[in-house]
């Protein structure tokens, strides 16, 4: 499937609802799809076309998307990928995005389109989640198994530009590529994991970049109808439903080690995240929990609010869509990667009743 530039908008708004107020802000999508398409425009491939064989890198974009001094240009999109192929010599036959969100939807599209690579239709996950471990597809839980991650990103006039490559066990690998995004003013491009398109085939969510493309043709194909209209849009394509309307009470949020953490409430509503929202509780009774979607959409004009762009006095529709309907990678389904969230944000994540 050739991506063309209608795509762009399609793939931002339906990665959007999808990384459930995390997966980077769509401003940063848009620019990283119309960069790729400056550079010649790529190919959208799906995995079965490829053989077992292929090694495929996963692109990601780590960090806290509520820093101030967020700056990663282009270059340090492509130079992740350069490097971790000089360090490890990889012959990388293609790249698959690590989650699917506002700017992560699109991560791989400048880096295939510069680098001449196919881009694989076969995200880590089919949503967006906190940890790179979890966007792993479970290739922690193999024995011995070594991460190879490169990143890149800062503005190097205020000093802040830095590169990494670091090999190791995945969890601390993936450590120390976020406070290196830290030290980079916020966020930063990552190259990781090389592996074989024949572990991506069944470890990934396969067809989740044409789902989150597929989601923003019945949002813009909604939009005449106004907001409200967009909204129930998206709740029947994703078989969830719109669980209340209206204005933000309160929002309290916090950058701390490379995430924003914080909660909002909605009347008697109120939804936890850590980058993502990872509960949603009316009256103190649980209504919805990770990977559950739970999301924010505008009243207004049902565009995907993130939960940095939460603000108090705004008009919000909640969103919840059932696990079960979602595409998700394997790295969903390992208890101890949930432990995290727990601990931050003390209260129980792991469910293991409809995961796939």
């Amino acid at each position: 499937m050739r991506l063309t530039t209608d795509d762009i908008e399609a793939a931002v708004l339906g990665g959007a609802v999808l990384g459930g107020g995390g997966g980077g802000s769509m401003d940063n999508g848009r620019w990283l799809g119309r960069l790729a398409m400056k550079r010649g425009g790529l190919d959208l491939v799906p995995v079965d076309s490829l053989p077992d064989e292929t090694l495929l890198v996963t692109c990601s974009y780590v960090g806290s998307p509520a820093a101030k001094n967020i700056c990663v240009k282009p270059n340090a999109y492509t130079r992740a990928v350069e490097l971790l192929r000089s360090q490890t010599g990889a012959e990388i036959g293609g790249l698959i995005t690590n989650e699917c969100g506002g700017t992560a939807t699109l991560n791989g599209w400048l880096q295939a389109a510069a680098l001449g690579l196919p881009l694989v239709d076969a995200p880590c996950n089919g949503r967006a989640h906190p940890t790179g471990v979890m966007g792993s597809m479970g290739l922690h839980a193999l024995a011995g198994y070594v991460s190879h991650q490169a990143a890149a990103g800062g503005d190097e006039v205020a000093g802040r530009y830095i590169e990494l490559y670091v090999s190791g066990s995945l969890d601390a690998a993936s450590t120390l590529v976020r406070q290196a995004a830290v030290q980079a003013g916020g966020m930063a491009s990552v190259a990781r994991n090389p592996v074989s398109a024949g572990y991506v085939r069944s470890h990934a969510a396969v067809g989740a970049v044409q789902q989150c493309i597929e989601l923003g043709q019945a949002m813009l194909e909604a939009k005449p109808g106004g907001g409200m209209a967009v909204c129930r849009a998206v709740a029947q394509y994703l078989g969830g439903e719109l669980v209340t309307a209206g204005s933000v009470d309160a929002c309290k949020l916090r950058s701390t080690g490379g995430f924003d953490v914080g909660e909002v409430t909605i009347g008697d509503y109120r939804m936890d995240f850590w980058n993502e929202y990872m509960t949603l509780e009316h009256r103190a009774a649980r209504l919805a929990t990770f990977p559950d979607l739970i999301m924010t959409l505008a009243e207004k004009d049902g565009i995907p609010i993130t939960t940095a762009q939460v603000r108090e006095g705004k008009r919000l529709v909640i969103l919840r869509v059932p696990k079960e309907h979602l595409i998700l990678g394997a790295g969903m389904s390992y208890q101890e990667l949930y432990t995290p969230a727990e601990e931050i944000l003390g209260k129980p994540i792991w469910n293991p009743a409809g995961i796939r």
